[in-house]
This record gives C-alpha cells, sequence and structure tokens, in this order.
C-alpha cells in the first residue's frame, strides 16, 4: 500500500518559528562580542542609553514591517518620523499645555501623509518604492520650509522632554512604550479577525479577494497605521533630543527595513514576527553601540552595518524556510530504485 506522509502540526510550527531564529542567534552572538572586545558596551549606564533609541528604531520597524506584510515598502518614514518632531516644537511651542494638540497635530498630519501614499498604492496600483520615497522627499521639503517659522533652538515641551527621562524599573518610558506596541500587535494579530485578516491578505491577495475580503482597503489603511507609528516615534524623538533638527531621523531610512529583514519576515508578504522585529531594532541599535565603544572610523561603522544587512537578506526567513523544508521532506529509503513508490 503506498503511503503519504502527514504534516504534523508540531513540525509546520517548527518550520514557521525556524525563519525567526537568526535574530535571537544574532543577539547572542553580539552580546558574547561585546562582553569579550567592549564590555562597557553592556554596562548598566551603556544599556540603559540604547534602550529609548533601540526602542525609537523599534516603533519605526514595526510600521515598516506592517506595510512589508502586504508586499510593499516604505521609504517616507524619515521624513514623517522629522515632521512628527518639528510638530511637536512648532505646535508645542514650549507649552506643557499644549502636548495634547501638537501630539494630535503630528498623528493626524502623519495619517493624512499615511492615507495619501495608501491611495496610491493600494488604490491606483503606482510602484510603493517610488511613491514613497517621492512622498518621503516632499515631506522633507515641508520640514524644512515649516522649521524656518520657529528659532533653531526651540525646544519641544518641558514635560515631553521630562517623560522621557524618568525611568520605569530603570528604563526610560520610551522603551516601555515600544514594547507595549509590539506585544498590542502579537495580540491583534493572534486573537482578532481584523489581524488575521490582515495576514492572508498579504500572504495571499488573490485569494483574499475572492473570498470578499477589500485588498485594496487593508493596503491603504496599513500605510495609515504605520504613519501613525512612524509619528509615535516622532513625538517620542522629540523628547529624547529636546531640540531635533531637519535631519534628526535620517537612519530610519534603512535602519526599519533592514530590523524586518533580519527580524525573519517575508519579503513577499504575509509572514513576519513583531517581536522578532523589535529584537532586530534593539539588535542594530546594540551594535552601533559596541562599534562606538570600539572606537572603529564611521566608514568601518558603515562597512559593518551593510555587512550585517546583506547578511540578513543571505539568512532571510524566506531562505530558511526553504532549507528546513528541504531537510523535513520525506525521501526515499537508501538503495530503493528511482520512482518506486513507499509500500508496506
Amino acid at each position: 500500500m503506498t503511503t503519504s506522509s502527514t504534516g504534523s502540526p508540531l513540525i509546520t510550527q517548527f518550520v514557521v518559528a525556524s525563519r525567526y531564529l537568526p535574530v535571537y542567534l544574532a543577539l547572542a552572538v553580539l552580546i558574547l562580542v561585546a562582553a569579550l572586545w567592549a564590555p562597557s558596551s553592556l554596562s548598566g549606564v551603556s544599556l540603559r542609553a540604547i534602550a529609548p533609541y533601540g526602542a525609537l528604531l523599534g516603533i519605526t520597524a514595526l510600521g515598516q514591517m506592517l506595510v512589508i506584510m502586504t508586499g510593499g515598502s516604505d521609504l517616507s518614514t524619515p521624513g514623517v518620523v522629522t515632521l512628527a518632531a518639528a510638530i511637536m516644537v512648532g505646535v508645542g511651542q514650549q507649552s506643557d499645555d499644549r502636548i495634547g494638540i501638537a501630539i494630535l497635530t503630528a498623528v493626524g498630519v502623519a495619517a493624512l501623509i499615511g492615507l495619501v501614499n495608501g491611495i496610491l498604492i493600494g488604490g491606483i496600483s503606482l510602484n510603493a518604492l517610488i511613491v514613497t520615497l517621492a512622498m518621503g522627499q516632499v515631506v522633507i521639503g515641508i520640514v524644512n520650509r515649516y522649521g524656518r517659522s520657529f528659532p533653531v533652538q526651540s525646544s519641544g515641551p518641558e514635560a515631553l522632554i521630562d517623560w522621557t527621562r524618568i525611568r520605569i524599573f530603570g528604563i526610560s518610558p520610551v522603551f516601555w512604550l515600544g514594547l507595549a506596541i509590539t506585544i498590542f500587535l502579537i495580540l491583534g494579530f493572534r486573537y482578532t479577525a481584523v489581524g488575521r485578516r490582515f495576514q492572508v491578505v498579504g500572504a495571499n491577495p488573490v485569494a483574499s479577494h475572492v473570498v470578499g475580503i477589500r485588498v485594496n482597503l487593508n493596503r491603504i489603511l496599513v500605510y495609515v497605521v504605520a504613519a501613525v507609528l512612524y509619528a509615535l516615534a516622532g513625538v517620542a524623538l522629540a523628547g529624547l533630543l529636546r531640540t531635533p533638527g531637519v535631519a534628526a531621523a535620517n537612519q530610519y531610512l534603512l535602519g526599519p527595513i533592514a530590523a524586518v529583514v533580519i527580524g525573519g519576515a517575508s519579503l513577499t508578504g504575509g509572514l513576519a514576527s513583531s517581536m522578532s522585529t523589535f529584537v532586530a531594532a534593539i539588535f542594530l541599535t546594540g551594535l552601533n553601540q559596541m562599534l562606538l565603544a570600539l572606537g572603529l572610523p564611521t566608514a568601518i561603522q558603515f562597512v559593518v552595518f551593510g555587512l550585517v544587512i546583506i547578511g540578513g537578506m543571505l539568512g532571510s526567513g524566506d531562505r530558511i524556510i526553504k532549507g528546513v523544508e528541504w531537510t523535513l521532506r520525506d525521501r526515499r529509503r537508501p538503495g530503493r530504485p528511482e520512482g518506486q513508490a513507499q509500500e508496506m
């Protein structure tokens, strides 16, 4: 009798989880290397210093992850983050009474930018890379113009700055904000119909359309949600930097994409892990801290980061899945002639 193997749920879970393992291994290697050659980067002071910036990268990476889960990409991130930070200075007017209106304005403007991106990409089906790159340039131009409307050394409201400096269990609240957003997304994907529907749209938009899911609407909304996350990062950045400039968020162009890739997301859409993406952002921030502690020239730091991103692509989740599936695939018993069916 010819037999056919059936997939075990445990094996299936292992295959899916294997795509996210490299980022945790990379973090373990980073800690080991830092302990041997740059122990100062693992001190309590150093870790407390990088935690909020790792969380900021994590928040922007989570927004980028949502976009990539739909098969798209978003290069407007630095512009939106910078604009949100600038709004906290301009609208906030260094007044604690205006924090609320400044945050709402920053989030509202960011959502509008995301809506425009979404309509052009999800509604009109323009190329995501080109649209978001162009929109990012438009936003940076607006930031440069808007920044001239208030003094260069203006800062955000003092209450916002003080909030970023307090410590909750020894760590900045910015880190806990990033972790809370991560957990919220994890729960949303796992336990809500909206989250599960969103994953299905990213994994198979054609099948989703057939069963009646509004694929284009999902694609439009995801750019809005991503932009809101960028705005939250910009608000926190304004508090951390006190006087954010027009180049305050330049590092958020490729950094979030690198975190998503290293975090094991499928670049074709559908599969991604919020926690792995957040951990990847912490890893990249810790790597930067270690390179600084080693005193390496800026040029070498760029080389290392480039190699890490390339390594992340070579060890991407899609490649790992294919390798694991090939390893676990049923093989014919040794010595059996080619093409002979298994019998029992």
